[in-house]
């Protein structure tokens, strides 16, 4: 069973910087595609950026420029580097990790969330 579990999240003024982390335990991170997502009050869960094993990074067009997704498979963590945040950035972040199970089939697992809000 894999655990996710972010931390990095907190209150942060417009035009600021917030680095999240999300660790994974288990021994399939670095055969995963991982992603970060957000749910803002009111509204669905979005993608926000995932990167394959592979290294290939994905964006939402309202965070290309501001936001960079990276991995580090000797500890099992992706990170999301947010810069120029904005109100509407704020929600509580989710990382995703997907499992390749073969055949197109795919296990996904989620960490609880980690609040960001951007505010003066």
């Amino acid at each position: 069973q894999v655990q996710l579990v972010e931390s990095g999240g907190g209150l942060v003024q417009p035009g600021g910087s917030l680095r999240l982390s999300c660790a994974a335990s288990g021994s399939i991170f670095s055969i995963s595609v991982m992603g970060w997502y957000r749910q803002a009050p009111g509204k669905q869960r979005e993608m926000v950026a995932t990167l394959t094993n592979g290294g290939r990074p994905n964006y939402s067009n309202f965070v290309k420029g501001r936001f960079t997704v990276s991995r580090d498979n000797a500890k099992n963590t992706v990170y999301l580097q947010m810069n120029s945040l904005k109100p509407d950035d704020t929600a509580v972040y989710f990382c995703n990790l997907r499992e390749p199970l073969g055949l197109g089939t795919e296990r996904v697992y989620w960490g609880q969330g980690t609040q960001v809000t951007v505010s003066s």
